[in-house]
């Protein structure tokens, strides 16, 4: 199988984890490409009519795409220990999570790289990282013994959309106000998984 991804996509960063927990980096072949919204890879839409990254390219079967199918896939290969049935949808929800605030903060990137400068909305950007923060108290008051527990997919996607708002915003000094949150994601970078796809 091969994964095409983008080497600061968080949604590929949260596949590449997978990989390394599920440990089937040997089984996946990881390739990097550069690929736009208003420039997509032809290898990309050869795979993914979207043209977005991740898509894993499967030697049975069409091709995979969306992150949070890939890592279903790959844990349903692997035995299926990172959607546990006793909390399943709860993980869901906290995947889903994860996903929002990437979908955020990749818009907020993509408003400043992608448009010219006199076309850039400021009230684009400020809805966008309400959304993020808005998430993050959640995160905050409601989720931390979720997070706290034993390793589920939630907590990758949500380790993954913070390290990305960190890599990308972390001049907002999201943190100050949310010690508990930034406390575990400190910790939850520590495992090899974090380490090894941290974008550079």
């Amino acid at each position: 199988m091969k994964l095409l991804m983008g080497p600061t996509s968080p949604f590929a960063r949260k596949v590449a984890a997978v990989l390394h927990e599920l440990d089937m980096t040997e089984a996946v072949e990881q390739e990097n490409v550069t690929t736009t919204p208003i420039n997509s890879d032809p290898a990309v839409v050869a795979a993914n009519p979207l043209g977005k990254v991740p898509v894993l390219i499967r030697a049975d079967g069409p091709a995979l795409y969306d992150s949070r199918v890939i890592c279903r896939y790959l844990d349903s290969q692997a035995g299926g220990a990172l959607y546990p049935q006793t909390r399943v949808w709860e993980t869901l929800t906290l995947e889903a999570m994860g996903d929002a605030i990437m979908d955020a903060g990749v818009s907020m990137i993509y408003e400043i790289r992608m448009r010219p400068e006199d076309k850039q909305w400021d009230g684009w950007l400020d809805a966008q990282w309400a959304k993020i923060t808005s998430a993050m108290d959640a995160l905050e008051t409601r989720w931390m013994s979720h997070l706290a527990g034993p390793l589920d997919m939630g907590q990758i996607a949500v380790a993954c959309a913070l390290s990305y708002i960190d890599f990308r915003q972390g001049h907002r000094g999201w943190r100050t106000h949310r010690p508990q949150l930034a406390a575990w994601l400190d910790v939850f970078s520590q495992r090899a998984s974090m380490q090894k796809t941290r974008p550079e």
